[in-house]
């Protein structure tokens, strides 16, 4: 079972685990203790209602501190595994594991926004919110891809079936700052089968005019209003 105490002595297994590193994650944990403390108050029930005992009596359970509720949570939103395979690294019931997934995901969201590093999801408000950040100045556009699971309907299997991944996948556009790696900007989320180029037109993002951006093959043809485009020459080898 994973346990926070343990997999702090481990820092590689603990990044590949959560993309955190320790620090990061202590640095984390405080704004996620306050926004869960906010909308899950000691003195009253997960459901709403005033508690009729002191807060803890009862059965402990496996998620019961703050440090093991991120742990879960950073691991779904890593790894995304099936909740089958999430319940057993974590002791927990399938069922449970549900439940935990859906209270916990807004509270890490909440925390991420509190640290002003949650990034931008409207198009438009993008260039207004990157147009004073230095480290704007050099990002990186790309295509991200997600496993997910099998659509029942054939369309749909086929619209979401990524040729490249050789699985069906769910995909994102997002734009992140070469230095320090801070992702800027995420785009809605796309069937896996749709082009990196077609999602950035269709999102029709707003850049401040001092981006410089660096892009792949899969955006050739993309031509945002930044101050300079980068995009890699084919090799001679590749071209032959």
């Amino acid at each position: 079972m994973l346990t926070y105490e343990e997999l702090k002595t481990n820092p590689r297994q603990f990044l590949s685990l959560t993309s955190l590193t320790p620090d990061e994650f202590v640095d984390l944990l405080s704004a996620f203790a306050r926004a869960y403390r906010k909308r899950y108050p000691a003195s009253q029930t997960v459901a709403g209602k005033r508690r009729k005992r002191k807060a803890g009596a009862g059965r402990k359970g496996t998620l019961e501190n703050i440090e093991q509720k991120l742990l879960f949570i950073l691991v779904y939103q890593k790894s995304y595994p099936l909740q089958s395979i999430l319940a057993e690294l974590f002791g927990i019931s399938q069922g449970r594991a549900n439940e935990w997934i859906h209270r916990l995901l807004p509270i890490l969201k909440q925390a991420l926004d509190d640290l002003g590093v949650l990034p931008e999801r409207d198009p438009k408000k993008f260039k207004a919110k990157e147009q004073h950040q230095q480290d704007a100045a050099d990002s990186i556009i790309d295509g991200t891809e997600r496993r997910r699971q099998r659509p029942k309907q054939a369309e749909k299997q086929a619209l979401h079936y990524s040729g490249k991944k050789k699985i069906h996948t769910d995909k994102n556009v997002l734009i992140a700052t070469a230095k320090r790696k801070r992702v800027s900007y995420l785009s809605q989320t796309y069937p896996g089968k749709t082009h990196d180029k077609k999602v950035a037109d269709t999102e029709n993002i707003s850049y401040p005019e001092h981006i410089a951006l660096h892009k792949d093959s899969g955006f050739q043809g993309y031509e945002p209003n930044v101050r300079k485009l980068y995009q890699p020459k084919k090799s001679l080898a590749r071209r032959n």
